[in-house]
């Protein structure tokens, strides 16, 4: 399946696509030697957007949920990706407690859920669910809307209180799907003598987006200085305001100048390039997920004076956590479509590996809008070939190729995540 593009596909992309075909073998060869210096998050989704005259991410994610929406003829893609991260953690692992998120209502997460362990079952572990909700005192089991069925368990410390496991069960490893935004629950402290994946400070307590795309801005450079490409066509320009209060107005005079700023970097990138549009921007929280605290901007007077619901949209996101960072991204307009709805590409990743992914498709929004919102459905993208083996007989932007240029942008966004994650790194962990 390869989505309409509302866009001829000429100019800065087609070229993009082409110099991806007609260097495959050294593109891979540099992604290869990068992996032997930095070590990839165990598993990533990356959310990219295609304007046609250039393809960048515009978010990844370290705590992926949505598994339940890949294509299930890449099941084998997926468990080959499990075998290889576990492998590289724990080679001798035999047992693995999966955390996930507190949504026992969210059917779709649930299915998500059930997937992900399937997986980790195909690839040699013995799996269960640990919940974190204080009401899940004995296991419960949840029917869910496929057909599935997911235990989940309360979770409990071990011993010597260093591990954590469940009644009869004592993991190798714990994988967290829970991306921490509340902080970092009492029982998942000080646990040293297990493996914790991802490690706690990939949760979003502590991560930031523009810590992710400065580490991104670095990838990309040296990648396009490699193969003679402008940086740009890969990545959107981005900015940050360290100190908003949007209910008591307090940070929009840095707010407006930061928008300013990028709009007047972004106009001159459009100029040279003779893109005859008007550039966007996209303000949201430097921390967090699902899509809360975003909004569209096409220039700096629209971010000062904000109605009370707009401050409200803006004020919070997920757990009810108060936005005082916010990130200004260059906004990439996506002019991708499935079923005549807007739509754009999520990446899915375990280890170095692309595993699938699918179509975000929003039929109440825009080319210039947050398609994470309510509307939104997924279409999995079934691929021709895998997002690794592009056709050099076939047209650029047919779907191998363009496919593999997902691909390839998906993994530099994933090589970015791991040197985020290095940087992070609490002194104690990189000593060890």
């Amino acid at each position: 399946m390869v989505p309409h593009l509302t866009t001829a596909l000429t100019g800065p992309l087609l070229d993009i696509e082409t110099r991806m075909l007609e260097n495959e073998a050294a593109i891979e060869r540099w992604l290869r030697t990068q992996w032997l210096e930095h070590t990839p998050p165990f598993y990533a989704s990356v959310d990219l957007r295609n304007a046609g005259f250039k393809l960048a991410p515009v978010d990844t994610n370290l705590f992926p949920g949505g598994f339940n929406n890949l294509n299930p003829a890449f099941m084998p893609l997926c468990v080959q990706a499990a075998m290889s991260a576990v492998e590289k953690i724990c080679p001798e692992a035999r047992n693995l407690l999966l955390i996930p998120e507190n949504h026992t209502r969210n059917q779709f997460y649930l299915q998500n859920v059930a997937q992900l362990a399937s997986i980790l079952r195909h690839a040699g572990l013995n799996v269960r669910i640990g919940s974190l909700l204080p009401d899940v005192t004995a296991p419960t089991t949840l029917e869910l809307g496929n057909g599935a069925r997911l235990t989940l368990e309360p979770l409990k410390r071990l011993g010597n209180g260093h591990r954590l496991g469940l009644d009869g069960f004592d993991p190798c490893a714990i994988l967290l799907n829970n991306d921490l935004s509340a902080g970092v629950p009492d029982i998942l402290q000080n646990l040293n003598e297990q493996y914790l994946i991802p490690p706690l400070h990939a949760g979003w307590h502590v991560r930031r987006k523009s810590a992710h795309f400065a580490a991104y801005d670095q990838v990309v450079n040296d990648f396009a200085a490699e193969f003679g490409l402008d940086p740009w066509l890969l990545n959107p320009y981005f900015g940050t305001c360290g100190k908003i209060n949007f209910h008591e107005r307090t940070g929009e005079d840095c707010l407006a100048a930061n928008v300013d700023m990028l709009l007047t970097r972004v106009r001159a990138k459009y100029k040279e390039y003779r893109i005859d549009s008007d550039p966007f921007v996209i303000v949201k929280a430097d921390a967090g997920t699902y899509g809360m605290g975003v909004m569209t901007v096409h220039d700096a007077s629209e971010v000062t004076g904000l109605n009370r619901k707009q401050r409200n949209k803006m004020s919070v996101v997920k757990e009810g956590l108060q936005v005082t960072e916010v990130i200004i991204q260059e906004g990439v307009p996506t002019f991708e479509t499935v079923d005549e709805g807007t739509a754009e590409p999520v990446v899915y990743m375990i280890d170095r590996y692309v595993v699938g992914g699918f179509y975000r498709v929003n039929t109440a929004r825009g080319v210039d809008e947050n398609l994470n919102a309510p509307g939104m459905h997924f279409k999995p993208l079934a691929f021709e070939t895998g997002c690794s083996l592009p056709d050099c007989t076939q047209a650029p932007d047919s779907a191998p190729n363009r496919f593999y240029a997902y691909g390839v942008v998906a993994r530099l966004a994933l090589l970015a995540a791991s040197l985020e994650l290095e940087r992070a790194a609490p002194a104690e962990t990189v000593a060890a």
